[in-house]
């Protein structure tokens, strides 16, 4: 595939090299931060790393990365995931925690869309070819309720509701210790963690993201939040959380205290999409399911009550 070669463009003179190239090229913070890791990015002919900026009348050469292939695996049928609603246009999913909602490289494990497959059901053939008819994603590591197209007309109309903010997203978390406003919300911007591509962060330049929560219970040493979700951003709920200082029981990626995780036997984090409710894209009526916790969360709850 041909180099990308131009002089910088002036909207992206002074960025970080890893945020101009996600801008110029489409790409995600981590894959421009890899390309320029490997040499792939000169200015000038000098090799670029991904925190330097870009400078004003220089001369960008950008090696173009190859399109990455996802190896989609036969249609297994996944163990636990129970199917909440289905009609002509849509299927909502009890998902359960260690599957992942679609495939993508590098995870070999038990999928959403595969486990519909598998278990007869088509979805819409809209979007990339390895997420088709996938409208919203939760982490492999939460469990609760996740709403497929099976319909073009739906996945349209769906992937419009969830942009324009219309879907209501109900999730129950249990934190570390008390907030305190016991209720309110958290207004921050979520990107890449600026050192740490695997995980995320509250950063000064990244995505608007808006968390509501209210305290349900409170526990010697924990919270039982509902969490309502303006925005939906990678790992939204866990990096507001913890930036609170208050991380998901069982978050160790975020700050969670390993110790406490242990003795309630979390191997995750305490996250579970509750409820669901959006306008139906056939009909327009207003449909809303829920979800219990599964046995995990439950166990660990009672532990911390107790």
């Amino acid at each position: 595939m041909s180099d990308l070669t131009l002089p910088v463009p002036d909207g992206l003179v002074g960025e970080r090299v890893d945020v101009a190239l996600s801008r110029l090229m489409g790409l995600s913070r981590s894959k421009a931060a890899a390309l320029a890791d490997a040499g792939g990015v000169r200015l000038d002919g000098r090799p670029l790393a991904k925190a330097d900026r870009l400078t004003a009348g220089g001369w960008l050469e950008v090696e173009r990365p190859e399109p990455e292939t996802v190896e989609v695996a036969e249609p297994t049928l996944v163990e636990g995931m129970r199917i909440v609603l289905e009609d002509d246009d849509v299927v909502v999913v009890d998902k359960p925690v260690g599957v992942a909602a679609h495939p993508s490289p590098g995870w070999t494990g038990p999928t959403v869309i595969g486990g519909l497959a598998a278990a007869g059901v088509r979805v819409a053939t809209s979007g990339a070819s390895e997420r088709q008819g996938v409208v919203h994603r939760l982490d492999v590591g939460t469990s609760g309720l996740m709403v497929v197209a099976k319909s073009e007309h739906a996945y349209t109309v769906l992937k419009r509701a969830f942009k324009e903010r219309t879907v209501t997203k109900v999730y129950h978390a249990l934190v570390q210790g008390h907030p305190d406003p016991s209720a309110g919300t958290i207004d921050a911007p979520i990107a890449r963690h600026p050192k740490h591509d695997w995980k995320f962060a509250v950063v000064a330049d990244g995505k608007p993201s808006v968390t509501h929560y209210a305290t349900l219970e409170a526990m010697p040493r924990a919270s039982l939040l509902e969490i309502h979700l303006e925005t939906g951003r990678t790992h939204q709920i866990r990096v507001h959380t913890s930036a609170l200082r208050h991380p998901c029981v069982g978050d160790v990626t975020y700050g969670a205290d390993p110790v406490l995780a242990a003795r309630v036997g979390l191997t995750r984090q305490w996250l579970h999409a509750m409820r669901l409710g959006f306008a139906h894209p056939a009909t327009g009526e207003w449909t809303e399911v829920s979800s219990d916790y599964p046995a995990d969360l439950a166990h660990a709850l009672e532990v911390l009550r107790g």
